[in-house]
């Protein structure tokens, strides 16, 4: 009659070895995995900070030439025929006919 209580204390004690050994593999590899990536951050960290500056300096540009060029448009063109001061000069009217 002791063999089947030794036996079932075994298969008990199996399952809850199993799941033990299990979970502290699982701990053992997360730790691991934090090991690897905490030594990458730094890394990380530098190229992310390269990439806001890298982006902030294109907008940055790209600010300045929009600027320039609402300027450039506002200020409008040097040589003004209606400017004051200016007399216009003869033209052909549509109307007149070339060579006659």
């Amino acid at each position: 009659m002791e063999r089947p209580e030794i036996v079932a204390l075994l298969l008990v004690g199996l399952l809850i070895g199993t799941g033990v050994g299990s979970a502290y593999a699982r701990a053992r590899r997360g730790w691991a995995d934090y090991q690897t990536v905490r030594k990458t951050v730094p890394g990380a960290r530098r190229a992310a900070w390269l990439l806001i500056k890298v982006a902030t300096t294109k907008i940055g540009i790209i600010a300045l030439l929009l600027m320039g060029a609402v300027a450039y448009a506002a200020a409008g063109p040097d040589d003004d025929p209606a400017a004051p001061g200016r007399t216009p000069g003869p033209s052909a009217t549509p109307s007149e006919r070339q060579g006659r």
